[in-house]
């Protein structure tokens, strides 16, 4: 199996062409693929699809085998994948995903895709739709008790469910030991990525994030849409913020007309490679894509 390993920011994804090769158990080959000791080593596995619906689909998959609806620095990635191997000439571009059709806009120098602006669509702030258990929606620095210690969090789904939480200094945070517990948190029926973040300025951030179903990431895209959305409910920003991750740095717009947030950043690829076929998972029924996505 042919695959290319891409990274937006730092969050690394393989990438596979299902225009040319059939994965029949992504679940399970994400795991293997993901593990970096045993595998290619990623924060998940990426397949692009062609689309009805759209110019391609993104079907993804974290590190733990579960699916994942959408990744802001993972479809920057598709978008520089399609352009790169000559699957598209256009630099506008639609993608679709388990959280709707994205539109892209590449930006192409000296013939290959540098950084993408992608348009994420509106945040989702009901309580039941993130979804989060609260007494009140939106969830705007509502008070949780996570391991023991007392936050305000901000609930934001951007096709993911984030829980936002506002930090004195990201670097200090244990991330490692408070991030599992938010995930976990009998308030998120579907589990939850969580997002701490310290506020510079009204046009800068910095953040981390503890992703579901991988652990801490250098980079999350639909997380830092959140996080600026999170900051603007609260008062903390601007319309325009800068946020610096572990990984590099993003620019997110949360345009007041249309509703929609527009999140810029680079895409890379790291390497493209040829997986064993004999390490491949062969025990499980072929997978079957949701014609309604």
């Amino acid at each position: 199996m042919k695959f290319t390993k891409m990274h937006g920011a730092g969050n690394d994804y393989v990438y596979v062409n299902c225009f040319e090769e059939t994965v029949n158990n992504p679940a399970s080959l994400a795991k293997i693929i993901s593990d970096r000791h045993y595998g290619i080593g990623s924060d998940g596995l990426i397949l692009i699809r062609p689309s009805s619906q759209a110019d391609f689909f993104m079907e993804m998959f974290n590190a733990d085998g579960s699916r994942s609806a959408m990744c802001g620095n993972g479809i920057r990635c598709v978008g520089k994948y399609v352009y790169d191997h000559g699957l598209t000439d256009k630099t506008v571009i639609t993608v679709n995903t388990q959280a709707g059709v994205k539109r892209l806009s590449l930006n192409v120098q000296d013939g290959r895709v540098g950084s993408v602006t992608v348009d994420m669509g509106c945040p989702v702030l009901d309580a039941g739709l993130v979804p989060v258990v609260a007494d009140e929606s939106p969830v705007i620095a509502a008070p949780i008790q996570v391991a023991g210690r007392q936050f305000a969090m901000t609930c934001v789904s951007m096709g993911n469910p984030h829980a936002v939480v506002f930090v004195d200094d990201t670097a200090s945070f244990p991330v490692a030991q408070i991030g599992p517990h938010f995930e976990t948190h009998t308030a998120f029926p579907e589990r939850v990525n969580a997002e701490f973040v310290q506020v510079l300025g009204r046009g800068e951030i910095n953040m981390r994030v503890w992703e579901r179903g991988t652990g801490e990431t250098l980079a999350c895209g639909t997380g830092t849409c959140a996080s600026v959305v999170a900051c603007i409910l609260n008062g903390l920003t601007d319309d325009t913020v800068i946020a610096h991750l572990l990984g590099g740095d993003l620019v997110i717009r949360w345009d007041c007309e249309s509703g929609h947030v527009f999140m810029t950043g680079p895409a890379v690829t790291v390497f493209e490679g040829v997986f064993a076929e004999d390490a491949c998972p062969q025990d499980e029924p072929p997978h079957v894509v949701d014609p309604n996505w």
